[in-house]
C-alpha cells in the first residue's frame, strides 16, 4: 500500500457533521497512527526539502502538528498564525469572511524579515478563506509566500481559486 492510500484509509469520515449534508473528514484518526503521521510528514518534507524555505507558517491549530515537524525536517523556522488574543507581543492581523460573519488571524509584527521565503501549512483546504487570509497576512509582514500545503483538499469547494495566483498549492489527498 502506498503512503497516500494509507493516510486516506486512516481518515475517518463522519456524515452530517457539523450539520446535515456535510461529510466531515476527521484527520485525528490519521494523526494518531504512527505510520500515517510519518507518511504525512514525509510527503510534505519531500515537496519542500530543496525549495530554499526560510519559514513554515502554521495555521492554528492542526497546522501546528504538521508544520513544526516540517520546519525541523527542512531546516526552517516556524511562525505561528493564531486567532486574536493568543500572541503576547505586538501583532498584525488580517480579517476574513466566514459564512456567517468574519474572523481574524494574527502573527507577531516581527515574525518575518522582509523578503524571506515562507510556506503556509494547514491540515485541510476547503473554501480557502483561512489560508487566503494567512497568505495576505504573511505578505503584509514582508514575507514571500511560495506555497500553501495541505494534507486534505475538498476539491468541490474550489478553495484553490480563492488563494493568491502566485502561491503554489500542494495537497496530499483530494476528496
Amino acid at each position: 500500500m502506498n503512503g497516500v492510500q494509507l493516510v486516506k484509509d486512516k481518515i475517518r469520515s463522519i456524515k452530517d457533521f457539523p450539520i446535515e449534508g456535510i461529510i466531515f473528514r476527521d484527520i485525528t484518526t490519521a494523526i494518531k497512527d504512527k505510520d500515517a503521521l510519518k507518511e504525512m510528514i514525509d510527503f510534505l518534507t519531500e515537496k519542500f526539502k530543496d525549495q530554499n524555505i526560510d519559514y513554515v507558517a502554521v495555521v492554528e491549530s492542526r497546522g501546528f502538528i504538521f508544520g513544526s515537524a516540517l520546519a525541523y525536517n527542512i531546516g526552517a523556522g516556524c511562525i505561528l498564525i493564531r486567532k486574536p488574543g493568543k500572541l503576547p507581543a505586538e501583532t498584525i492581523s488580517e480579517e476574513y469572511a466566514l459564512e456567517y460573519g468574519t474572523d481574524k488571524l494574527e502573527i507577531h509584527k516581527d515574525a518575518i524579515e522582509k523578503g524571506k521565503n515562507v510556506i503556509v501549512i494547514d491540515d485541510l483546504l476547503a473554501t480557502g478563506g483561512t489560508v487566503s487570509a494567512a497568505c495576505k497576512l504573511l505578505k503584509k509582514a514582508g514575507g514571500n509566500v511560495k506555497a500553501a500545503a495541505f494534507i486534505i483538499e475538498l476539491t468541490d469547494l474550489n478553495g484553490r481559486q480563492n488563494l493568491p495566483q502566485d502561491v503554489d498549492v500542494v495537497s496530499m489527498i483530494s476528496y
